[in-house]
């Protein structure tokens, strides 16, 4: 069994703690927090013990931080000297300097360390893997209900970096240009930003991010040769229009749209469905994170990723000022 202990006992810490408890081959043994009464009530609800610091509590195998992005550094930097396999919440750090130091550490222990890009593991992305995404435009929106418990960054890291992550993972490419703007409109930073980032490989992509929206939105549109990709990120869906031979069309996968005639012959739209898999994604990335650590094998989501999406949110927010 691999003892496990979750930082940080907030929304997201609460919601670990819980999925820690039905995952197979781990046990939730501690969680720590500050907050008395929040750290206990949680931790006596999941048979666990509390501790108020980190330093406080005992060796254990791995540690999921969940505290607040400020604090993710130092968190992560004592778990690591500590020997313990670190799984941290997104973005890695507050800033891409300390992602580096932090690179740097974690090539001098033997521990796993995964960032917690938990739309890696949404069932209509993971869909995506048995098909060719080749993306030349991508459009993203990811919008949310203003919720006080994450303005201590900018909407830039508390939403927009899901779609950054995203981005960098279906392009494969760097980025080479940003062009942004951001508004601050009840907090002290961008509560409403949008991003046009151009990629090396000539993919452009327009993502918008607000945390002050009348309802909750998050999708991405992907334009590729002969093909587009309608992902509804909240409702775990994809709707893909392919244009084909119409010799290639089965009938037992695909809905047929319309013919199209082009300068290269005669073609059709179709529809495919992608086959959906109902999974919990933040179950499906603790179950990765422990694959890594039984396995020893590369993290789903790793310490590097995880700081090149901080990277670039840097660089967007530089552009927005």
């Amino acid at each position: 069994m691999i003892r496990i202990a979750v930082v940080g006992t907030g929304h997201l810490g609460s919601i670990h703690a819980r999925l820690w408890t039905e995952q197979e081959g781990a046990e939730l043994v501690a969680v720590v927090d500050p907050h008395e009464q929040r750290g206990k009530d949680t931790a006596q609800r999941y048979h666990a013990t509390w501790y108020p610091a980190l330093e406080e509590m005992p060796d254990v195998d791995a540690v999921v931080i969940a505290a607040p992005t400020a604090s993710h550094f130092e968190l992560a930097t004592a778990c690591l000297k500590r020997g313990m396999h670190t799984f941290v919440e997104k973005p890695v750090t507050a800033t891409y300097a300390q992602a580096e130091e932090l690179g740097r550490l974690a090539q001098t222990v033997d521990c796993i360390v995964q960032v917690g890009h938990v739309e890696r593991f949404n069932p209509a992305i993971m869909a995506l893997r048995d098909y060719q995404v080749d993306p030349m435009f991508i459009e993203g929106h990811r919008l949310s209900t203003f919720k006080p418990r994450a303005i201590d960054v900018s909407v830039v890291y508390d939403l927009m970096i899901h779609d950054i992550d995203l981005l960098l993972w279906l392009t494969r490419s760097s980025v080479v240009d940003i062009a942004a703007t951001g508004v601050a409109v009840l907090t002290s930073t961008p509560d409403i930003a949008n991003a046009r980032i151009t990629f090396s490989n000539g993919c452009v992509a327009n993502l918008t991010a607000s945390r002050i929206s009348a309802k909750p939105l998050r999708k991405l549109r992907i334009f590729q040769k002969e093909c587009y990709l309608g992902i509804d990120l909240a409702a775990g869906s994809v709707e893909m229009f392919r244009l084909i031979e119409q010799a290639a069309f089965n009938n037992a996968t695909q809905q047929p749209v319309g013919a199209v005639t082009t300068q290269f012959g005669n073609k059709m739209i179709v529809l495919d469905s992608p086959t959906i898999e109902a999974v919990n994604a933040i179950a499906e990335e603790q179950r990765s994170f422990l694959h890594s650590i039984t396995n020893n094998s590369d993290a789903a989501v790793t310490l590097q990723e995880g700081a090149e999406a901080v990277r670039i949110a840097e660089l967007i927010e530089q552009a927005m000022n």
